[in-house]
C-alpha cells in the first residue's frame, strides 16, 4: 500500500448558515470548536438543514483525494457500531479506500463534525469527537503500517493517554511519517509535543502559516523559513493568498495560488492540498511539481461544497 492514513473518523455534516448563527451560538468564525457535551452538540444541530453528510476527518479527506488520483490507500479510525459508523465505513469503501478497523458497539457514538458554511465561504467547525477520540494502540495494526510506504497522521488525533500511545505505536512501525498540524488551537494545546514530533519524528510536516508561526513562536515568516531549514526535513506551509512554500534543507520552493477561481467553500482545501502533494511525493516528482499538484487539488475543491472532488 502506498499511503495509510490514521486519523479521527468523523462524519461531516455540512450546513449553510448566516453570520448571525455564528454570533448567536458564541462560535469563533473559521475555527474548530470541540464539544464535550453530546446534548449541547445535538441542540446545535436541531434547527439546521443538512446539505450533505460525508465520511470525513482531515486525514480521511486527504486519503480519499489520493485514492481519486489512482493510488492504493487505506485508513485507520475508530467508529462505533451505529448508524453513522456504518455510513462512515460505506463512504470510504465507495472511494476505494481500504478501511482497517472492525467496528463494535462503543460507549460513545461515532464522531460528528458540523461544518457551518457562511456566505463568504468560510467554514466554522463544531466537532463532537465521540468514540473517534478514544483510539488506542490496539486499534492500530503494526503489520498494516509496516506494509505501507508512508503513514499520514493528523494533529487533531493527538491527545494525552490512549491516542498518544496509538500515535507512538504508528510512528515506531512506519517507514515514513507525514503529519498535518491540523489547527492552531491544536498546536497551542500540544506545543511542546508537536515541536518534538516535528524536530525528531516526522519526515514531512504540513501546516498553514498561523499554525507553524504559533508552534515556534515566530515573529515573522523569515523565522519560519530559518527554523525549517535547520530541520533538514520537508516542511510544507500553506499561506492563503500568498500561495505555498516547501522547505527541504537549504532548498526553498514556492508556488502561487490559482487566480480567478469561483470560491464556494474552503472546507478541505488543506486536506486536498496535502493529498496532491503526497501523491506527487510518493511518485518521486520534484518538490516544485508536488506543490503544483497540491495547488491544483486544493483549487478544485474550494470551487464546490464539501471536501470531496
Amino acid at each position: 500500500m502506498r499511503i495509510l492514513g490514521i486519523g479521527n473518523a468523523i462524519v461531516d455534516v455540512i450546513c449553510k448558515v448566516d453570520d448571525d448563527f455564528i454570533i448567536k451560538n458564541n462560535l469563533a468564525k473559521s475555527t474548530m470548536k470541540l464539544f464535550f457535551d453530546e446534548n449541547e452538540f445535538k441542540n446545535l444541530l436541531t434547527n439546521l438543514k443538512i446539505e450533505k453528510t460525508v465520511s470525513g476527518g482531515s486525514v480521511a479527506n486527504s486519503i480519499v483525494g489520493i485514492s481519486q488520483l489512482g493510488e492504493k490507500v487505506g485508513f485507520i479510525g475508530k467508529v462505533s457500531d451505529d448508524e453513522f459508523g456504518s455510513k462512515y465505513e460505506e463512504g470510504l469503501k465507495k472511494e476505494n479506500v481500504q478501511y482497517f478497523y472492525s467496528k463494535k458497539k462503543e460507549e460513545l457514538p461515532t464522531g460528528t463534525c458540523l461544518i457551518l458554511v457562511t456566505p463568504d465561504s468560510e467554514r466554522t467547525m463544531c466537532t463532537f469527537l465521540g468514540t473517534a477520540g478514544k483510539i488506542n494502540e490496539n486499534d492500530v495494526d503494526s503489520n498494516v503500517i509496516k506494509k505501507s510506504d508512508m503513514i499520514f497522521l493528523e494533529g487533531y488525533l493527538w491527545d494525552e493517554g490512549e491516542p498518544k500511545k496509538a500515535f507512538n505505536k504508528a510512528i515506531n512501525s512506519a517507514n515514513q511519517v507525514a503529519m498535518s498540524l491540523s489547527d492552531q488551537f491544536c498546536v497551542d494545546r500540544h506545543k511542546p509535543h508537536f515541536l518534538e514530533l516535528v524536530k525528531n519524528k516526522l519526515d514531512i510536516t504540513f501546516a498553514n502559516e498561523q499554525e507553524i508561526t504559533s508552534l515556534i513562536e515566530a515573529k515573522n515568516f523569515e523565522e519560519v523559513i530559518n527554523f525549517s531549514k535547520q530541520l533538514n526535513k520537508l516542511v510544507v506551509v500553506t499561506r492563503g493568498e500568498k500561495g505555498a512554500v516547501a522547505v527541504n534543507g537549504e532548498e526553498i520552493f514556492e508556488s502561487d495560488i490559482q487566480k480567478n477561481l469561483k470560491i464556494v467553500d474552503l472546507t478541505g482545501a488543506g486536506d486536498l492540498f496535502a493529498a496532491g502533494f503526497l501523491h506527487g511525493y510518493i511518485n518521486k516528482l520534484s518538490i516544485k511539481e508536488c506543490l503544483k499538484k497540491a495547488t491544483e487539488m486544493s483549487s478544485k475543491v474550494i470551487q464546490q461544497i464539501g471536501a470531496r472532488l
